[in-house]
C-alpha cells in the first residue's frame, strides 16, 4: 500500500488514533502535516515520525476556527506543495443527558467534530481537483450510527460526517477522488481512558471478537482507504468496531 508521493494532512494528531494514523502513513511513505492544538506533542510527533525516516511537519491548528483553517491549509500547501489526503479524526466530547445539556456543549462538538470537517476538506479540495487524485477520509464513530445515551451532541455530530461524506463521494468521484468514513468502536485512547472500569467491562461484553480496538486496527483501515488499493471505494463507511454493530 505505497503512499509514496503523496502528501497527507491529519488533524487531531497530537494524540491518540490521530497520532497512530499519522505514524503509519508516514510509514506506508506519505509525507505527513500533521495537525492540533497541542504543539510540543506535535513537535513530539515530528520527530519520532523523521527519526524513522518519515517526513511530517507540525501545524498548530484550532479546527473549530475557520481563519486559522484557511491558513494552515494554504501554508501545508506551501510547504509540500499539495494535499491529496485529508483525514479528518480530530473530535471532542462534552457528553450530558439532553435535558441538561448546555448549547455551548453542543455547539462546541458540532463546531469541532462535523464543521470543521466541512472547512478543512472545502480548503483542500481544489488541490485534490487540480490534480485529479484524492482521498478524503472523515473518522465518525459507531455511536454515530447507533446512538448514544448523554451524547446526543456526539451522535449528532459522528452521524453528520456519514451524511458530508456521502454527499462529497457523490460530488467529486467523477475527478477521481475517492470520500470515505472511518467508524470506530470502542477504541483504547485517552478520550476512553477517563471512563469507568464498569461501563469498559459492559462495553466488552457487547464486542463478539471480545477485546477493545486498538488505534492501529483504525490506522490500518485508514492507510488501507487512502491507498490506490481502495481505488473504487467511495461513499462507505468502514466500520472498526469489533462486531459490536454489524449491518
Amino acid at each position: 500500500m505505497s503512499l509514496s508521493g503523496h502528501i497527507a494532512f491529519v488533524t487531531g494528531a497530537s494524540q491518540g488514533i490521530g497520532r497512530t494514523c499519522a505514524m503509519r502513513l508516514a510509514k506506508e511513505g506519505a509525507a505527513v502535516a500533521v495537525a492540533a492544538r497541542n504543539h510540543e506533542r506535535l513537535n513530539g510527533l515530528v520527530s519520532e515520525i523523521t527519526s524513522a525516516g518519515g517526513n511530517a511537519v507540525a501545524f498548530p491548528l484550532d479546527v473549530a476556527d475557520e481563519e486559522q483553517v484557511k491558513a494552515t491549509v494554504k501554508a501545508a500547501i506551501a510547504q509540500f506543495g499539495k494535499i491529496d489526503i485529508l483525514v479528518n479524526n480530530a473530535g471532542i466530547t462534552r457528553d450530558q443527558l439532553v435535558m441538561r445539556m448546555k448549547r455551548a456543549d453542543w455547539d462546541a462538538v458540532l463546531q469541532t467534530n462535523l464543521t470543521s470537517a466541512y472547512f478543512l476538506i472545502q480548503q483542500a479540495i481544489s488541490s485534490m481537483l487540480k490534480q485529479r487524485w484524492g482521498r478524503i477520509i472523515n473518522i465518525t464513530s459507531v455511536f454515530g450510527q447507533m446512538g448514544q445515551a448523554g451524547q446526543a451532541n456526539y451522535a449528532a455530530s459522528k452521524a453528520g460526517l456519514i451524511g458530508l461524506t456521502m454527499a462529497i463521494a457523490r460530488e467529486v468521484g467523477s475527478r477521481n477522488i475517492t470520500c470515505n468514513a472511518v467508524a470506530p468502536g470502542f477504541i483504547e485512547t485517552a478520550m476512553t481512558a477517563v471512563l469507568s472500569d464498569e461501563f469498559k467491562q459492559s462495553a466488552v461484553k457487547q464486542i463478539p471478537l471480545g477485546r477493545v480496538g486498538t488505534t492501529e486496527d483504525v490506522a490500518s483501515a485508514v492507510a488501507f482507504l487512502a491507498s490506490d488499493e481502495a481505488s473504487y471505494i467511495t461513499g462507505h463507511v468502514l466500520s472498526v468496531n469489533g462486531g459490536m454493530l454489524m449491518g
